[in-house]
């Protein structure tokens, strides 16, 4: 009985599942004249969006039912995407298959599940109908299955409700495995596309490995060249005003001495913040979340750290995730307004995530070049993800995800 009713509670979820791809299937027929006139960039993308998110939500549910994987493919749309990668994107063969479960899902598994679904209720209801059967008007009989206007046909309702209910105890089963079985071979992930999804995942993140290594380089020899080599400039420059105060005033040579004692101390500490900036020497002395700590201890704006059992990463994951907090807290400090900011960190499964959130005015948004398009740059080197609320009026929140394995 158990059984048969997670059977029932599928079924009947599913029927309701289905009204909500019926709509959306009416909906996409009657935009679908638009699209064509317009050639589809710009509303096609977004109905796919939401195609997909509606799939991968049933593929969740429906995997669970059954007791396999059904994983979503990635589908990323960067921003700023041209013409021909909208179009790719809303023409994949995981949107052909997503909108063809979505045309079986809306009609034939509307009907199936709504019919299997009311069986049981008819049998309650005929067997009911025994008794409420004369209220009904005279010229408006009760059916079910044929009108009932007497006592000798209301004898006859119970076994009407029996055999409703033997044909239930038998379909609903037959219909829920029918249902979830079909549902998986239409959602399930071929495994050339599995693969095909991994290569273009792996292109992006290499192609965003290569971007973020270039912009450190640039950024370590802009660090360089202005800062060390200028303050290094400067001390050969003293060097050599000692040397010709030695050669004609020995008694002058004390001062330039100082100062290029002074220019080759602040060289030294100029070098010091680059190497620091390149891998920070506090990631390996109190680990990431006394590192994190020591970041707080610095904004301008208060800042709490909730970053307690995260454990050991990967080196190149704590540098990843130190630099994403540490420019995160700078946009707090610079452009926020924000009175409080809450860093947290935890670690689900194989992922490390990073929330960094402020109560500032809000509307934060990504530029190219910027901190948070840095930020993202960073994070897809990892094959993370980086997520991006901030309402006008706040609270902004960063949200970054990245690998981290077990």
């Amino acid at each position: 009985m158990r059984r048969w009713l997670r059977d029932w509670r599928y079924v009947a979820v599913e029927f309701a599942a289905s009204v909500v791809s019926l709509v959306l299937f009416c909906v996409g027929m009657l935009l679908l004249p638009l699209m064509i006139i317009t050639g589809g960039v710009l509303i096609l993308p977004q109905a796919v969006r939401i195609l997909h998110a509606w799939s991968d939500l049933n593929r969740r549910r429906i995997g669970a039912f059954r007791g396999v994987d059904l994983p979503p493919i990635s589908r990323p749309l960067p921003p700023g995407a041209t013409i021909d990668d909208r179009l790719r994107f809303a023409f994949s063969r995981s949107t052909g298959r997503d909108a063809l479960w979505l045309a079986v899902h809306a009609l034939p598994v509307f009907s199936v599940s709504l019919l299997a679904a009311v069986l049981p209720v008819a049998a309650v209801n005929a067997l009911a109908l025994t008794y409420y059967w004369q209220f009904a008007p005279a010229d408006d009989p009760v059916g079910s299955p044929y009108p009932v206007t007497s006592w000798e046909l209301a004898a006859t309702m119970p076994l009407v409700a029996v055999a409703y209910a033997l044909i239930s105890w038998w379909l609903m089963p037959a219909v829920a495995r029918l249902v979830s079985w079909t549902s998986a071979r239409l959602l399930a992930t071929p495994e050339k596309s599995r693969l095909a999804a991994r290569v273009d995942a792996l292109t992006l993140s290499r192609a965003a490995a290569l971007d973020a290594h270039g912009a450190e380089l640039r950024r370590i020899e802009r660090d360089l060249h202005d800062g060390a080599q200028n303050r290094l400039v400067n001390v050969v420059m003293m060097l050599g005003i000692a040397e010709r105060a030695l050669e004609t005033d020995p008694s002058g040579v004390l001062e330039p001495l100082r100062r290029a004692q002074d220019a080759a101390t602040d060289a030294l500490a100029g070098l010091r913040r680059t190497v620091h900036d390149i891998y920070p020497p506090i990631l390996d002395e109190l680990g990431l979340e006394g590192a994190l700590a020591s970041l707080a201890g610095r904004s301008a704006v208060p800042c709490t750290i909730e970053a307690a059992d995260v454990g050991r990463v990967p080196a190149a994951v704590e540098s990843a995730s130190y630099f994403v907090v540490a420019e995160a807290l700078t946009n707090v400090n610079k452009y926020s307004g924000a009175a409080h900011a809450t860093v947290q960190v935890s670690r689900e499964s194989e992922r490390l995530i990073i929330t960094v959130e402020d109560d500032g005015a809000g509307g934060a948004v990504e530029r190219p070049g910027g901190g948070l398009a840095g930020i993202r740059r960073r994070v897809e080197a990892f094959e993370g993800t980086t997520e991006l609320t901030s309402p006008v009026g706040g609270p902004t929140t960063l949200r970054a995800e990245l690998p981290c394995g077990s």
